[in-house]
């Protein structure tokens, strides 16, 4: 599985001269340090959730965390399938122990607020975006990026994997299959998320980002015309080397052909008249 895909960008670094690398290990938190800036309803449904409550605290370390997300994770929505309430009625889990208004809160939001509450070091995020076994485990911590890492720190964090064609089904129930670079883009660029909003980027952080996408997107156009262009030239000259050969070949059969004429006539026995 491939990290990132810089023939997809820019010129290494052309895009990011104002981004410098985050330092260390220990990462910098923004917004709410008690509740990732997640929704209240669903900071409060994960909390109060039976799930979180007795299963994953025993989880004590990162690595037990990453474990449950390969085992039970299945899509990114906040809500499980079929759980929520609407308008006010009570839904097919109305008055089910364990459902709070709102529904049953998701495995993978509460997994993430899992992590968030393990308060992951530098090497350890990076872990999870490149982890191999499962594209949840990878998402979870683009997520865990997108509620709580500081936005001036984004474009560093996302841009190794723009166009990352790792897919995945988003959606509780299926449906939903896209990748890993695309879910990345629409994670930037809007806030609405199933029946969420991710945190509000800053105006002037957003028009930034908003112009690294648009160069990033027209060096892509550009990069795939050169190549439709390269396979162009390729094709061109394979025709060119058949016809020639095929020219080549023809003179070469015909001057064969005239050598072995001359040959006969210069060695044919003289006509003589039988007396």
């Amino acid at each position: 599985m491939a990290a990132g895909f810089p023939h997809l960008g820019l010129v290494a670094g052309a895009d990011d001269t104002d981004q410098q690398a985050p330092r260390g290990n220990i990462l910098k938190l923004w917004g709410n340090q008690q509740t990732m800036n997640l929704n209240t309803m669903i900071y409060t449904n994960i909390v109060q959730s039976p799930y979180f409550k007795a299963n994953l605290v025993e989880l004590k370390t990162y690595h037990e965390v990453i474990d449950e997300i390969y085992y039970k994770v299945e899509h990114l929505e906040p809500w499980e399938r079929g759980s929520r309430r609407i308008g006010g009625q009570t839904g097919m889990c109305g008055g089910v122990r364990g459902v709070g208004a709102g529904g049953i809160v998701s495995t993978a939001y509460c997994l993430l607020y899992k992590l968030f509450t393990l308060k992951l070091t530098r090497k350890q995020l990076k872990g999870l975006l490149d982890h191999p076994d499962s594209p949840y485990i990878r998402a979870l911590g683009f997520m865990y990026i997108r509620y709580c890492i500081p936005p001036e720190d984004f474009w560093w964090w996302y841009s190794p994997y723009w166009g990352d064609p790792e897919e995945l089904d988003v959606k509780a129930g299926g449906g939903c299959v896209m990748t890993i670079g695309h879910m990345i883009e629409q994670w930037l660029t809007k806030l609405d998320w199933f029946s969420t909003l991710f945190p509000r980027i800053p105006v002037p952080v957003q028009k930034k980002l908003e112009e690294k996408i648009r160069l990033r997107k027209c060096q892509a156009l550009l990069d795939a015309s050169c190549t439709q262009e390269d396979e162009n030239k390729r094709h061109s000259d394979r025709n060119y080397d058949v016809s020639h050969h095929k020219s080549s070949g023809h003179s070469h059969r015909h001057e064969k052909h005239r050598s072995k004429v001359l040959y006969i006539s210069d060695h044919r026995q003289p006509c003589t008249t039988r007396t």
